[in-house]
């Protein structure tokens, strides 16, 4: 039994089919037009009124990069474990804040307090909280990658374009070094013509050495956890720690594994300036310890993309597994780390092996690159300083991801890893995490979106069906 105080600190309870009916069927909040200007959105400092869904393990941190921006007033705080250890830090910074369990009750209670939300929950349900969201005129961080499905991605990007929000994907290296050499490197024809991207993150995760021979048995659920809500669209699972706190990222019902949480951080920069767009192929090359129910120990994903205009074909190859080291140029040399980039979700980066990182494969230069805002560097070193008098100048980042969000939210500035940007990014990486689960060779039609040449793997584009009353997330 939850005590009385938790009770009072976390909301009322509330009708919630009949407040996600009353929002289907209305239209209520969107219709409005985002509060772009502050001044008429409550804040009389001109902050950002800000809500936090999942202020935990990664939203925590977040959290602390909101707040040192100096242009946010917390509004409320919403976790399905409130109070639980990981939700203290949080709450002990912004112990005034109201607080929830459930974002529904966060919304019906106290939506025209707030102009932006940020999502920082498991991947599985990033997409009902950042519709809901966005469908009441509020703007969105949400972390990467944006959706657990590839339908889910597009309806997300369709409710930003609907509802004319500024959305943020949480792919924080977007906004720093490597986005602005990239971005000058490929205008200035530094980077051209690139046909091969090899990418790679060898570190250890949750789910190596774990064997499952099916789903967790049921234990008993801690006192501060609303594990209905926790468990959102998902089907109906048995309450176990096993699937709580990060390890949720181990199993195909709740993550999208490695290659969701780290390929928005590697190759993003040369999806998006090189207009890759969606695949026409994704293979499975090789997978190491298939199981159907969590990721794979290693695997190796082919995705195929096709010529865009005068650029031609590209192939880039993912590499992930703690053995499953990638062919590297023979003059690779270093890796390029940034003691900036956050461990994976347990352990830290093995510098001993290969970290995070990416080779480029351009028309007579090769370029090595890391993870998140690492620059590139040319390959071999003599070809670098032959050409270091054409490179361009590299324009210092104006804003973080953070204030950059935050900008957007007030009309200064354009997010840069908004949906439209991130969207086909995620739905290429969504493909990726099907050939995983079919262990195939897909063929994909960009025009129809559709897997042609394999009746499940198709399915799996919509993601496993909501359970009742949550499919109401999908027609907002």
């Amino acid at each position: 039994m939850k005590s009385k105080k938790l009770k009072a600190a976390v909301g009322q309870p509330m009708q919630r089919r009949s407040f996600l009916k009353g929002i289907l069927t209305a239209g209520t909040f969107s219709l409005l037009t985002p509060r772009l200007v502050l001044a008429a959105a409550g804040s009389p400092t001109g902050k950002v009124n800000l809500a936090c869904v999942g202020i935990g393990n990664r939203g925590w941190e977040d959290i602390e990069m909101f707040h040192k921006t100096g242009l946010v007033n917390f509004v409320a705080l919403c976790d399905t474990d409130m109070g639980a250890p990981h939700t203290l830090k949080a709450l002990n910074l912004l112990p005034e804040v109201p607080r929830f369990q459930d974002f529904r009750k966060m919304f019906d209670k106290m939506s025209k307090d707030i102009d932006a939300v940020f999502i920082g929950v498991p991947d599985f349900s990033h997409f009902p909280v950042t519709m809901l969201a966005m469908s009441l005129g509020k703007h969105v961080y949400c972390e990467k990658p944006m959706g657990h499905s590839f339908r889910q991605v597009e309806l997300m990007m369709a409710a930003e374009k609907k509802y004319k929000v500024a959305a943020q994907m949480g792919n924080q290296g977007h906004s720093e070094a490597n986005y602005f050499q990239f971005k000058a490197w490929t205008e200035a024809g530094i980077i051209k013509n690139v046909t091969k991207i090899t990418a790679f993150m060898n570190s250890k995760r949750r789910w190596h050495g774990m064997k499952v021979d099916g789903l967790l048995p049921e234990q008993p659920v801690p006192e501060s956890l609303d594990w209905d809500t926790w468990l959102t669209t998902a089907q109906q699972h048995a309450y176990n720690q096993g699937y709580i706190n990060g390890d949720w990222r181990s199993w195909f019902d709740f993550g999208n594994g490695a290659l969701g949480d780290w390929g928005a951080h590697i190759f993003d920069t040369a999806h998006e300036f090189l207009h890759l767009g969606l695949p026409t192929e994704v293979e499975a090359v090789k997978l190491e310890g298939y199981s159907p129910l969590i990721f794979p120990q290693a695997s190796t994903l082919a995705f195929r993309f096709p010529a865009r205009g005068e650029q031609p074909p590209v192939e880039l190859t993912w590499y992930d597994g703690q053995e499953n080291l990638p062919p590297l140029p023979e003059n690779m040399g270093e890796s390029v780390v940034d003691a900036n980039i956050p461990p994976p979700s347990k352990g830290a980066i093995d510098t001993k092996k290969r970290p995070p990182g990416k080779v480029i494969y351009g028309d007579g230069l090769t370029f090595k690159g890391g993870s998140h805002a690492t620059t590139l560097q040319i390959l071999p070193s003599e070809k670098a300083k032959d050409i270091q008098s054409k490179l361009p100048k590299i324009p210092k980042s104006p804003s973080n991801h953070y204030v950059n969000f935050l900008r957007a939210c007030k009309g200064e500035e354009k997010t840069r890893s908004n949906f439209a940007v991130a969207g086909p990014l995620c739905q290429a990486m969504a493909i990726g995490i099907i050939a995983q689960r079919v262990n195939a060779k897909l063929t994909f039609d960009p025009a129809t979106k559709q897997i042609t040449n394999h009746k499940l793997a198709n399915e799996l584009l919509a993601g496993v069906p909501p359970r009742k009353d949550w499919e109401q997330f999908y027609k907002l």
